[in-house]
């Protein structure tokens, strides 16, 4: 809240639950009835007392002006965060479209009102460690390193990934050798047991790539094609390793980053007003991957924060989509295979407050060629940010590749619908995993025919909308 009387959306709020069932309860607790001694602060403070099951009411208390995201402390004994009770508060205190809301919205939630006792000294506690984080003498002390050391261990562990490397080709050769069809007989342990060798050979980017594999056999029509696709994809990066002595200094570069090889060294703080475009989980057994996409208004630059979670349990970073915030993000500028995009989130100089703008946005046929120079420079590229001006959303028909994309409009990727170019003939197809969202509809609703900007992800497999604009507005819609 950098302004009295700014508030979030329903839409923001929602989007911080951690699953659908807390999405579902903390709307059931966004009306005034269950909640007592509400208040808002101008320092972005938000608490109230919940009644529950228990004669003693639920105190919560949201710090929605942390540089990480809201942070939470509530009284009650779930293990998710944000917790039903603290989604409830942040919906009662929401107001549509960002700012403040009806007056029974603001009367159930006042402003400027000072926090109790046990609200105070939760924000205090917590701004003081933060404080002492950022101070220069809570820097710990480095010991210089050992050059000698460390080109050692860099040695050894070079020759683990070969090892690792070198054995990959192998059995990629005898599965090949052997057939596509002993993958779906050999089930899900091949893989695994193969994972297990890349990490013992200290390649994580490997053994990622492996694991991946074994989703694919009997993963629906055409699978042998797409298990074909990546076992290529992972051969060219296996022996990018083993040949990386003959390649270009910035491929070699790549194809050590995409193995797995840190690059810890980071580039110089870019300040700007980051305005949040995105923000989705993807889980697997052991870890929750949060992808937060940022769009520097003054700069003009596009950068992927990413945060991680044990299974089951959200990440820390959240950032509600449609707010800007004034902050530093820290690139990771050594890292050839993030291109520039990866950074952490650094200092921040204000409270997210609503966007007051969209990024500007390309053709289809632009974007596509985009997509080609980011896969030009790393083959393994999944996906690129993408914006898209003026594009209606439309049913795809079965037909022959668009000529000005590359792309299949209805064959081979099973996509349905298309983004088309209202001013143009071009269009990309939207991903088969897009078109079976819910976000979809929105988007065609959001439409009605008419031009849309649309923020997403452009892949192999097509592109996939995150976020749109209606024609002439700047309010984000989260698809």
């Amino acid at each position: 809240m950098t302004q009295q009387g700014v508030r979030w959306t329903a839409d923001q709020v929602l989007a911080l639950a951690p699953d659908a069932s807390s999405r579902k309860a903390g709307s059931r607790l966004g009306g005034a009835g269950p909640w007592s001694q509400t208040g808002s602060s101008g320092e972005g403070a938000v608490w109230g007392l919940c009644k529950g099951s228990g004669s003693k009411p639920y105190q919560t208390v949201i710090d929605v002006a942390d540089a990480a995201g809201p942070a939470y402390k509530c009284s009650c004994p779930s293990r998710k965060f944000p917790c039903k009770h603290a989604l409830g508060l942040l919906l009662l205190w929401a107001g549509p479209g960002g700012t403040a809301g009806p007056e029974s919205s603001a009367d159930a939630v006042p402003d400027g009102a000072p926090p109790p006792d046990w609200a105070r000294q939760w924000l205090d506690s917590r701004r003081a460690r933060a404080e002492t984080k950022r101070s220069p003498s809570a820097a710990p002390e480095r010991t210089a390193a050992d050059p000698e050391a460390a080109r050692k261990r860099a040695e050894r562990r070079a020759e683990r990934v070969t090892a690792g490397a070198t054995e990959l080709e192998r059995r990629l050769a005898d599965l090949l050798r052997g057939g596509l069809a002993t993958a779906e007989q050999s089930g899900y342990g091949l893989w695994e047991e193969t994972a297990a060798r890349m990490v013992d050979a200290q390649a994580p980017g490997l053994a990622a790539r492996v694991r991946e594999l074994g989703a694919i056999p009997s993963s629906g029509s055409g699978w042998p094609a797409r298990l074909l696709e990546e076992c290529a994809l992972l051969h060219l990066l296996a022996s990018g390793w083993l040949h990386r002595d003959r390649l270009p200094a910035p491929l070699a570069a790549t194809v050590r980053s995409r193995v797995g090889l840190p690059a810890p060294a980071r580039g110089a703080p870019v300040r700007d007003v980051w305005q949040v475009l995105a923000q989705y989980d993807t889980a697997d057994s052991k870890l929750t991957t949060r992808r937060v996409w940022v769009y520097g208004e003054r700069s003009g630059r596009t950068a992927l924060l990413l945060s991680y979670g044990a299974a089951g349990r959200a990440p820390a970073l959240s950032l509600p989509v449609g707010l800007a915030l004034d902050a530093e993000l820290v690139p990771y500028a050594a890292d050839p295979a993030a291109q520039g995009l990866r950074a952490d989130l650094g200092e921040q100089f204000s409270a997210p407050a609503p966007a007051t703008g969209r990024p500007p946005g390309l053709t289809p046929a632009a974007a596509t060629a985009r997509y080609g120079e980011a896969l030009r420079d790393d083959p393994w590229v999944d996906t690129w940010p993408t914006t898209l001006a003026r594009v209606i959303p439309v049913p795809a028909h079965a037909s022959a590749p668009d000529s000005s994309t590359g792309f299949g409009s209805g064959s081979g990727s099973g996509a349905e619908w298309q983004l088309a170019d209202a001013d143009g003939d071009s269009a990309l197809p939207i991903s088969p995993s897009a078109a079976s969202r819910s976000g979809l509809w929105r988007l065609v609703a959001l439409s009605g025919g008419a031009p849309l900007t649309v923020f997403g992800e452009c892949g192999h497999q097509g592109f996939t909308p995150l976020a749109a604009w209606a024609d002439g507005s700047t309010e984000t819609v989260r698809l």
